[in-house]
């Protein structure tokens, strides 16, 4: 996983935790056939494109999509080709964007999927299925998100987001008096030419790497399971958002890479236990209710205390 544990920390408050990235740093991530956020992402943009690919009225996503597109050539020439206009090829998967048509000898499911969706998606939507991340526009003057192609949210409905400010986008979220606070200076910030990078984790019963709020199965932690069999019933789910200037606007490509293992996969070391199980136990009753852990959190406690060595 690309996460850093760095940014597991106690006690746990929902804050930005921005951090500047290092020259050269790379910010996509992509996707190779048989890829499962390929696959997912794929499911999604054939079968529920208009719950991912989102845009107010008006918005013209042209300058936002060029400067995604050269950060992706220039990070990943083996995986993305562009003129910077007409012609746009993803390499790994074999199909290619003329203009408005879609060309290539991939994999026919792609081809078909991107043939189904509107002419202005086309662009976004091979983007999209090139890389792991999702992508968002956030716009510095006005603090909203103008546009967004997400397949794999985090619980939550990307249709409830498009168009909202900053602040809007984040009231759900528990405990969140820090972001709200923040929004205006953040979104000035992020759109303001550097670029950053933030990441966000969470412990889940979703096995699924797409997790729209109104798509999501149910799946409630096992009240007669004890610490053990939990945790193996538990994944690891970790984002890494980085922004992506785009040149001569006010704004910047929000992207999103979402990853899971299980959690006893994804929890090795002593000292990943050790920050785990402090940042959990030092969660607010409304931060465990926000996420899904309140039935979950002692006996969670327990499986890391044991994989930290500290249980006696």
């Amino acid at each position: 996983m690309s996460f850093d544990f760095d940014a597991v920390s106690a006690p746990f408050r929902m804050q930005p935790g921005l951090r500047r990235l290092a020259p050269g740093a790379q910010q996509l991530t992509p996707n190779h056939l048989g890829d499962r956020a390929l696959a997912e992402k794929l499911e999604v943009l054939s079968q529920h494109a208009d719950q991912a690919l989102l845009a107010v009225a008006a918005f013209d996503p042209a300058p936002a999509l060029r400067a995604l597109s050269a950060q992706a050539a220039a990070e990943h020439p083996d995986a993305w080709a562009s003129d910077g206009h007409r012609h746009a090829h993803a390499r790994h998967l074999g199909w290619s964007l003329r203009d408005d048509a879609i060309e290539g000898d991939g994999p026919a499911e792609i081809g078909v999927c991107l043939r189904a969706l509107p002419h202005e998606w086309r662009a976004g939507a091979l983007l999209a299925l090139a890389f792991a991340e999702d992508f968002a526009v956030i716009d510095g003057r006005s603090g909203m998100i103008p546009w967004l192609a997400v397949c794999l949210p985090s619980h939550w409905a990307p249709e409830d987001k498009v168009g909202r400010h900053f602040a809007q986008v984040h009231a759900p979220v528990a405990d969140n008096d820090t972001l709200i606070a923040a929004s205006d200076h953040l979104a000035r910030l992020v759109t303001g030419g550097e670029r950053w990078e933030r990441f966000v984790w969470t412990i889940t019963r979703y096995p699924r790497l797409s997790q729209h709020a109104r798509r999501c199965e149910a799946a409630p932690w096992p009240a007669d399971a004890d610490a053990d069999a939990l945790a193996a019933k538990a994944f690891f789910r970790t984002e890494r958002q980085t922004f992506i200037p785009v040149p001569g606007q006010p704004q910047a490509i929000f992207t999103i890479k979402v990853q899971m293992q299980p959690l006893a996969a994804a929890i090795t070391q002593p000292d990943q236990a050790q920050r785990l199980h402090a940042a959990l136990a030092s969660m607010s009753d409304a931060v465990l209710a926000y996420r899904g852990l309140t039935d979950a959190r002692e006996r969670l406690l327990a499986w890391l205390d044991r994989r930290s060595g500290n249980a006696v």
